[in-house]
């Protein structure tokens, strides 16, 4: 059985099954592994899955080679059925999370019947989630099962916050690279290629301004259409816009050419940066704060409140 819930925009699903037992034919326990295999596959990568099925296998109490699967924490030696339990968490990415806690003998043990006491109720997650679950234990003296305890398992779903559903900003033409003389020139020689060499412009418009999107946007390019925090850039002066500008150029020649020179030398444009930032923000604020200390600089109360 399967089961999908939602929980704060969250998709869990909820999977239980029933494995054959030690006595069935191995046809029918390959054909039950088949089927669970096909209801996991379903469900998309996204989703959370916690799987609690009697397997009626032992998972062993050594974990040598499936330290990825499985914990130490387990009771009985590892048998046949057992063996399919780790193999079906390997290969769909999951973990075994009855073996993941130190629980006393009593809160381990899944199933008693005639004197008999062994673990055969697991609990199964993906590996990705396996920071989520809190605790899994024996529930002692419920009886809902005769023979069976009720393993239990403590959950908490990481939700993530919703983005704010604001307008999509619109991708824009970099037109502002037209300020500079010789960007402005190259992009009158590409037009009149694209225009087949033609100093007047055709009648037809709605071709024209085709022609004229379509270059402008392979030249100059356009924006990412991304909201871009605000940097606090107010106080940069020339010296930090031409020291950024030098590191910039540094990254792009480093990225072209990993050379130990460039990275060294990108490295130490990095940490001059920083230096030049840091005295540009203290000397701006240093007569910033003796301008708020004047009559005038009163009169600005917000950031005189701020700065005492």
């Amino acid at each position: 059985m399967s089961l999908k819930l939602e929980i704060e925009g969250v998709m869990l699903n909820v999977v239980s099954g029933y494995a054959p037992q030690v006595g069935c034919e191995l046809e029918e326990k390959e054909r039950f592994w088949s089927e669970l295999d096909e209801v996991i596959e379903s469900i998309p990568t996204g989703e959370r899955v916690v799987i609690g099925a009697d397997f009626n296998g032992h998972v062993g109490e050594g974990n040598i080679g499936n330290e990825e699967v499985m914990d130490k924490c387990k009771v009985k030696e590892r048998n046949l059925e057992g063996q399919m339990v780790v193999d079906f968490a390997k290969r769909m990415d999951m973990a075994v999370v009855n073996t993941y806690f130190q629980k006393r003998e009593e809160h381990r043990v899944t199933y008693k019947s005639g004197g008999r006491s062994t673990q055969v109720d697991y609990i199964l997650c993906r590996r990705g989630n396996l920071k989520e679950i809190i605790d899994c234990k024996v529930v002692v003296g419920e009886s809902v099962a005769r023979q069976h305890r009720m393993v239990v398992c403590g959950m908490t779903l990481m939700v993530c916050k919703k983005k704010r559903s604001g307008i999509k900003r619109e991708k824009k033409t970099k037109w502002w690279k037209l300020k500079k003389e010789e960007c402005c020139e190259e992009f009158r020689q590409k037009l009149r290629q694209a225009l087949g060499g033609q100093v007047l412009l055709p009648d037809d418009w709605e071709t024209t301004a085709e022609v004229i999107r379509e270059t402008e946007r392979k030249m100059l390019g356009v924006s990412s259409g991304r909201r871009k925090e605000g940097k606090e850039t107010w106080w940069w002066n020339e010296e930090v816009q031409d020291s950024i500008q030098r590191k910039r150029l540094a990254k792009k020649k480093w990225d072209m050419d990993r050379t130990e020179e460039n990275r060294q030398e990108y490295k130490e444009l990095q940490c001059k940066v920083k230096r030049e930032v840091s005295k540009a923000k203290h000397k701006t604020y240093e007569e910033l704060y003796t301008r708020l200390d004047t009559r005038e600089g009163q009169k600005n109360y917000r950031l005189a409140r701020q700065r005492d």
